[in-house]
């Protein structure tokens, strides 16, 4: 396939539903004085024995939340009853991390660099289905197996992949492995069951408790600081291990039949080798996984499609602009005489009602400022991460960049809010200050709190813990609000936007309009286009988010952000300029409505989406993505709008 990506920053993924974007290429060949991004510097490893400062014999594997496609409820590793690493305190999380459910601990897995192991044990845990908590603890194994729930291993901040072959002899590099997987009553093979041929007793569980680890390594070309590691790949396995404490990884897989009673013994064991990899640099070790990626090619097409759409909008309205608007203008300073003036028509005529105040104006200006701070938020989020800065080690880095621009964007919302009520002659404006810092995010907050009782009802680890919340509510009261305060301010004590001509006294009457100029047709039309240039880049956010596919294509998505701002504004304006034209002046509302309306597309591809790509069951996962998703198209409505 072509290559996803210009190469110099090597691109990166997401672990999580999180975007990711590229890090420094230059790391890899640099000195050791070299520029590295925050968390990026590369750790250099050598054989024990031979340890010195800046190299370290030992690597440690990290362990993260496990996910599945079948549910929206991801659950850290301690919720299973695996093999736990004792005593070792967990890496610190970042804000982005925890919003997102990711949970980062320490393994019990521990290899020295360049040391072989072969089959050796990690632990073994036994099940007596006699004993209530034993059995709860297998079948909330079972219960993940069948769901095909997922674990993701960490490496010196890379996944562990788990390559193999797909159709078309392409291999598909997995960033997770299963847990196990089922065989159906009808001797069905579910999920992964599929890759071994032993595995084919009916209404069986097989778990894979033995993974062959394989760590390919680059030794730096200035030799005295040892090698780096540049990919992780496994292979899970299943063995009956006929004895738990002396191993020989060989013989039958490891079956739990779904009626099994008495005891089960599982034990966990693992191989690691080490092997010299050339022709891979430290700077771009993540792009074997990315090239295993599907679809990097439609995204041209995509692109294509979006352009195209606009084109034909610029042409619209500079063809209005500069043919209609310039011969009415022309025409309109060539009458000198008072009785030429009486024949004025179309949007000339509608000059003392256009700049009548908008009903609900209140409402209107506090989502313009609402508005305004996402669509800023949005830019310098994108252009941080096309510039690689929001890096693949610091997990989270988008979330957190995101939610701290969004705090410190308060003065520009009460700005632009107070602003506009102020041409809108309105006189309440501690109400105004008030809606423009408390409507819409608390609308989102709410909603996300309710999720969050939901999860944490079902004990996942995307349940926020409460000192985060009591967190993001101290950064909204203590600092966007005040900074609303501010903006609103200065928004207030400036003049009224001036307007070029007087309102008249006596609004005029709006004749019958025809189908296409009423407010209802024309709004459902205007967010048609805008919706085109984005949906096939709302096609791979929702799999990155719902399906944990990574999303690395942050240049394709600023291009497409910035189309989605031009065809918005573009089709806003044509559609204005018919209705004008047909003598309707109600035009402040209809101009937000118009492109805000992509949000109710988008909210239809979304449920689209649920049923055709998503495999997702159980009542509490469809509560959890409508919920999350009603945020999505809030956001993206005032974003729009």
């Amino acid at each position: 396939p072509p290559a996803p990506v210009p190469p110099p920053p090597g691109p990166d993924m997401a672990l999580r539903r999180l975007l990711l974007v590229a890090a420094a290429a230059a790391a890899a060949a640099a000195p050791a004085v070299a520029f590295y991004l925050p968390g990026l510097a590369p750790v250099n490893f050598c054989e024990a024995g031979k340890e010195k400062p800046e190299c370290k014999s030992g690597i440690e594997l990290f362990v993260n939340r496990l996910d599945s496609v079948e549910s929206v409820l991801p659950y850290e590793y301690t919720a299973f009853d695996f093999c736990q690493a004792e005593g070792k305190k967990r890496p610190s999380e970042n804000l982005g991390q925890v919003l997102f459910g990711e949970r980062i601990e320490p393994s019990p897995y521990r290899f020295t660099f360049n040391k072989q192991e072969t089959c050796k044990s990690v632990c073994t845990k036994t099940y007596d289905t006699t004993k209530p908590e034993d059995k709860q603890k297998l079948d909330f194994l079972k219960k993940s197996m069948l769901l095909n729930y997922q674990h993701h291993w960490i490496v010196d901040n890379m996944p562990v992949t788990w390559c193999y072959d797909v159709e078309d002899g392409q291999r598909f590099c997995n960033p997770g492995f299963p847990i196990g997987c089922y065989i159906t009553e009808d001797g069905r093979p579910k999920d992964a069951c599929v890759i071994n041929s032993e595995f084919h007793e009916k209404d069986t569980f097989y778990i894979f408790n033995h993974v062959d680890i394989k760590i390919y390594y680059h030794v730096v070309e200035n030799e005295a600081l040892g090698a780096r590691l540049v990919a992780a790949k496994l292979e899970p396995k299943s063995y009956k291990h006929t004895h738990p404490d002396n191993p020989d990884c060989s013989g039958v897989p490891m079956d739990i039949s779904n009626k099994a009673s008495g005891e089960v013994k599982i034990a966990y064991t693992y191989s690691v080798s080490f092997h010299e990899e050339k022709s891979i640099r430290w700077a771009s070790r993540w792009d074997y996984i990315l090239e295993s990626m599907p679809h990097t090619h439609i995204q041209w097409f995509s692109i294509m499609n979006s352009l195209v759409i606009v084109l034909f909008l610029s042409g619209m309205v500079a063809m209005i602009m500069l043919r209609t608007l310039h011969k009415d203008i022309a025409r309109y300073n060539q009458m000198d005489s008072t009785e030429d003036a009486q024949e004025e028509f179309g949007w000339k005529l509608v000059h003392g009602d256009i700049f009548r105040p908008p009903r609900k104006g209140m409402l209107l200006s506090v989502f313009l400022g609402s508005g305004t701070q996402i669509l800023i938020m949005t830019f310098v989020t994108l252009f941080f991460a096309c510039l690689g800065f929001l890096s693949p080690a610091n997990r989270g880095a988008l979330m957190t960049c995101a939610v701290v621009l969004w705090v410190l964007l308060g003065t520009p919302a009460g700005y632009v809010a107070a602003r506009f009520y102020k041409s809108f002659g309105g006189e309440k404006w501690k109400t105004n200050v008030l809606l423009t810092s408390f409507l819409c995010p608390g609308i989102v907050f709410a909603d996300f709190f309710i999720m969050n009782l939901i999860l944490w009802g079902e004990g996942s680890s995307a349940a926020i813990p409460f000192g985060t919340l009591v967190a993001i509510l101290a950064l909204w009261f203590c600092i966007s609000v005040p900074l609303t305060f501010i903006g609103a301010y200065f928004g207030f004590k400036k003049n009224a936007i001036e307007h070029p001509v007087r309102t008249n006294q006596i609004p005029r009457q709006i004749p019958e309009q025809s189908f296409y100029t009423k407010p209802l047709p024309g709004i459902i039309m205007g967010g048609i286009l805008p919706f085109g240039c984005i949906f096939i880049q709302l096609f791979f956010i929702l799999n990155s988010i719902w399906s944990h596919q990574m999303y690395y294509m942050f240049g394709f998505l600023f291009l497409v952000f910035i189309i989605l701002v031009i065809t918005c504004s573009e089709a806003t304006i044509l559609l204005c300029y018919f209705h004008l034209c047909a003598e309707d002046y109600h035009w402040q509302w209809r101009s937000f409505l118009t492109s805000g309306f992509t949000a109710v597309y988008f909210l239809i591809y979304a449920i689209h989406y649920f049923f055709s790509k998503l495999q997702i069951t159980g009542t509490a996962s469809t509560i959890l993505y409508f919920g999350y998703t009603m945020i999505m198209v809030l956001i993206f409505f005032l974003f729009t709008g």
